[in-house]
């Protein structure tokens, strides 16, 4: 789990499907929080060399590559951009990246770093061999104020340097626009190694320096070593024996991406501490924060797993719930990274009971403040569908959702809460709460019996039947 991920992208600046197996150009090398393609990304920008003629906007800059020339590792990835005669190669951190370009030998090697539309500012520090910016771009679940401040950092002088405003191409070292990008460039002789050390920050640029921090003086096979330990750490975690090697292989790939998500949304300060920019309120806050993550799909597999395998690490994202919570007023169903309105359910109850009820206790963290938020949000329709309970008035009254009140996946959400009470009754009998409150949920956990229709054995949707 990082901050943030860089991927190649083959897609337009805009395409949620970022990267296509059946692609064969690359546009760029881009930053990414992306969950899923129908989420969409917040806070990209992107890196990409340029060889021949100044060619800086995606269409013109793209690159055929093959898969035969591609290598792709949990912590390590290198392509050959077969039009610009450059191998491009970056191994990450947690909030910073290394990349590696091996140029051709010519006079015109340029990169372009892209802080893409929707507002975005770039500055070239040439005595430094500095770009610095910051990216708006977002699909939603941010406060107006949103930022991504970057930070990009060459071992090597430029010798040409000019920046862009949408298709203006000028010889300012500084761009604010609707689409504000760069362009840096250099001669290099055949098979030279140009390095980049890239992060970001949703603080502010001293924060990106500051994150910039993790890589140290660590050269780029450093970095790589490192990363390729980490994952190494977490993935024996779970030792498996008896299957096929294309079986044990399926399974490595599947716990890769089982730990790529919630997003560590969190940062360190000056003096360590954890500190995070609330996707919810804009302010800087004390503690940690999660985010990207659908309970819907993953209340069921993810959250077991995570308690089970990594049990730490789930105590942090239940302070992370804790602070979503005191800072928006609600937990989130559906976080990518503020509160998004997509899906059915109250999982967040299942998520934060069963957490507390299998390793809580070896933790610390807030328990009361998020079974509060358990009670508030099982209770009251929230500031968009997915959030809070659609329909709760319904629920709490007739037990159950009609299909006849305008509300969408009445059945599904009604079986959602039913089973969302089960898990809160588990937790109020785990904290002593009061036996009437104990009792109101156990009863509320039987409310799957409103919708089986006995003619056919199935969970049916029902009218309203009376006025509320």
């Amino acid at each position: 789990m990082g901050m943030n991920f860089w991927t190649p992208q083959t897609g337009e600046m805009w395409n949620g499907w970022a990267y296509t197996y059946d692609a064969n150009k690359i546009r760029r090398f881009k930053q990414t929080h992306q969950p899923s393609p129908w989420m969409n990304d917040y806070g990209q920008f992107s890196l990409m060399p340029v060889t021949g003629s100044l060619k800086f906007r995606e269409k013109d800059r793209q690159s055929w590559f093959s898969h035969k020339a591609e290598t792709v590792k949990p912590y390590y990835y290198s392509v050959y951009l077969a039009e610009h005669d450059v191998t491009t190669e970056i191994t990450p951190t947690e909030r910073a990246a290394r990349f590696r370009f091996t140029f051709p030998q010519t006079d015109s090697s340029f990169v372009v770093i892209d802080a893409f539309d929707k507002g975005s500012y770039v500055k070239i520090i040439p005595e430094e061999n500095k770009i610095i910016g910051y990216t708006t771009r977002n699909s939603g679940g941010v406060p107006d104020i949103f930022k991504n401040y970057f930070v990009v950092t060459f071992d090597k002088r430029f010798e040409i340097q000019k920046t862009f405003s949408d298709s203006t191409l000028s010889n300012n070292i500084e761009s604010n626009s609707n689409h504000a990008g760069a362009v840096i460039g250099f001669k290099t002789k055949k098979g030279e190694k140009v390095n980049v050390k890239v992060a970001s920050s949703f603080i502010s640029y001293d924060q990106a320096e500051r994150n910039l921090k993790e890589i140290g003086s660590d050269s780029f096979d450093e970095v790589k070593e490192k990363g390729r330990k980490i994952w190494n750490e977490e993935l024996r975690r779970i030792e498996v024996a008896g299957g096929t090697p294309d079986q044990i292989e399926t399974f490595y790939s599947c716990l890769y991406r089982t730990l790529l998500f919630l997003r560590k949304f969190y940062e360190y300060d000056e003096n360590g501490k954890i500190i995070h920019y609330s996707p919810y309120n804009g302010e800087v806050r004390n503690g940690y924060m999660f985010t990207d993550n659908g309970f819907w799909a993953t209340f069921r597999a993810l959250f077991p797993f995570l308690n089970l395998m990594y049990p730490e690490l789930n105590g942090h994202m239940q302070e992370g719930l804790s602070n979503a919570y005191d800072e928006s007023g609600w937990l989130p169903e559906w976080a990518n990274p503020g509160l998004r309105d997509v899906m059915v359910g109250n999982n967040s109850a299942s998520v934060v009971s069963e957490a507390y009820l299998k390793s809580g206790e070896a933790y610390e963290y807030d328990i009361e403040n998020l079974y509060e938020a358990l009670i508030h949000g099982a209770n009251n329709a929230g500031p968009m569908t997915a959030v809070g309970r659609a329909g709760a008035e319904y629920y709490k009254k007739l037990g159950y959702v009609p299909y006849d009140v305008g509300i969408n996946e009445n059945a599904a959400r009604t079986l959602e809460y039913a089973y969302d009470d089960f898990a809160i009754y588990e937790l109020a009998k785990k904290l002593n709460k009061s036996k009437a409150e104990i009792e109101k949920y156990r009863k509320r956990a039987m409310n799957y019996k409103n919708l089986y229709d006995p003619k056919t054995k199935l969970m049916r949707g029902r009218t309203k039947m009376v006025n509320l």
